[in-house]
């Protein structure tokens, strides 16, 4: 007989089918007990005997080939009896995280210390189940653009993309760092497909120790060639980040056109200082509460950010090149993605690097036999969901979350 799913039940009343799973909760009176199985998708209830149960505890994982019976009062108005229960791991101690109630109560250290088995329960199931449907959608809007996937190296000779720290390793003898993000290879890769994407891990090493950092987090790369200007790379992202939502199922509207301000006029609306450099958490916030209010958009663009507190391979404002052709996407008050125009004349490269360029002669050869006008985006995977979600933190989104002071489980 082939197992099926509790979500299939209701589709064989009157007949005998085998499930599996684990044992989610039992209950037992004093004439009838009650088990309910969780499997990968739902629950199923058991009608039996206490003395069936006596001896089962939570978690444990069981086979049943039972009737399928209606009941309005059960889960999908179906429930299984006259079971014959077959164990196939026995949990024989106390669970350090109680998984049966409705919400978590074990706190936040504790889920992560215990991840094999808090990552069970339905809301942390559910974040994880986002995640995959938001990668989904990202990855099925830029198809439909004549997007690319690509892999590039997680492991790379050199540090010289931005200022974050990089984790430093030896590679057979000689230094080697985790990627800080595929930036200067999906550039490399325009000059291949003209639109490339990647999902992938990327490597910040800087102790941060807030609820909204990681050190290590899921970048969602894309790069286009034969653009304007930025404004060209933010009409796909906002295509882009409508069929995330619509993936996940969230109740969350994208607007066809996101407002944008420019970043002098974003210190303005947050009350920050005229020369601030950048935004901190406290201005991204006012500015999500302003874009609701002003515009009844949970999202906003901030774009023209000081070329200062840009990479180097970022394209100044032609109008003037104190400012950059770049943006941040802000969703409820928080950056989640990054982007703009790159540089892509080899000349300019050259000036920027004011001669600096051995570290980057794999890079910059690119620019030496063409390349278009282009540009792309980042998003953090974690940031978005546990924005999406409602989490306070993002690693309650994250199955195994690596950050300043957790490198296990």
């Amino acid at each position: 007989m082939q197992r099926i799913l509790s979500t299939e039940l209701a589709h064989h009343v009157g007949a005998t089918v085998k499930v599996a799973g684990w044992i989610h909760r039992r209950r037992l009176l004093k004439s009838v007990a009650f088990l309910i199985l969780r499997d990968a998708s739902g629950f199923a209830q058991v009608v039996t005997t206490p003395g069936e149960l006596e001896k089962l505890s939570e978690e444990s994982v069981v086979e049943i080939t039972a009737t399928v019976t209606a009941n309005a009062a059960a889960p999908a108005g179906v429930e299984l009896t006259s079971p014959l229960i077959r164990v196939l791991s026995e949990v024989a101690e106390a669970l350090p995280v109680e998984l049966h109630r409705p919400a978590l109560t074990a706190s936040l250290p504790t889920q992560l210390d215990h991840a094999a088995l808090a990552l069970r329960h339905p809301t942390r199931s559910a974040a994880l189940r986002s995640m995959a449907a938001a990668t989904a959608g990202f990855r099925s809007a830029l198809e439909r653009q004549r997007f690319v996937e690509i892999h590039t190296p997680k492991i790379v000779g050199s540090a010289t993309e931005s200022g974050a720290n990089v984790f430093r390793l030896d590679w057979f003898g000689r230094p080697a760092f985790l990627a800080q993000s595929p930036q200067l290879y999906k550039q490399m890769m325009v000059g291949v497909f003209e639109r490339v994407y990647e999902v992938g891990p990327v490597f910040r090493a800087e102790p941060h120790d807030t609820a909204r950092h990681l050190a290590q987090y899921t970048s969602l790369d894309a790069e286009l060639g034969f653009i304007a200007d930025h404004r060209d790379v933010m009409a796909v992202l906002t295509s882009v980040v409508a069929e995330m939502v619509g993936h996940t199922g969230a109740a969350v509207e994208v607007p066809a056109e996101i407002p944008a301000v420019h970043f002098s006029e974003a210190l303005r609306i947050a009350g920050a200082p005229a020369d601030e450099p950048d935004l901190a958490p406290a201005h991204e916030r006012a500015l999500g509460e302003w874009a609701l209010r002003e515009h009844g958009s949970e999202f906003l663009y901030v774009t023209g950010y000081p070329m200062r507190k840009r990479p180097f391979y970022t394209h100044p404002q032609p109008s003037d090149p104190t400012w950059s052709n770049s943006f941040d996407l802000l969703f409820r008050g928080l950056e989640i993605t990054t982007g703009g125009q790159r540089l892509h004349r080899y000349e300019d490269y050259l000036a920027v690097l004011a001669g600096d360029t051995e570290p980057f002669a794999g890079y910059l050869e690119t620019f030496r036999f063409g390349m278009p006008p282009h540009g792309g985006f980042a998003i953090g995977l974690e940031r978005f969901v546990a924005r999406l979600s409602g989490a306070a933190n993002v690693r309650e989104v994250t199955a195994f979350p690596r950050d300043l002071h957790r490198l296990t489980p």
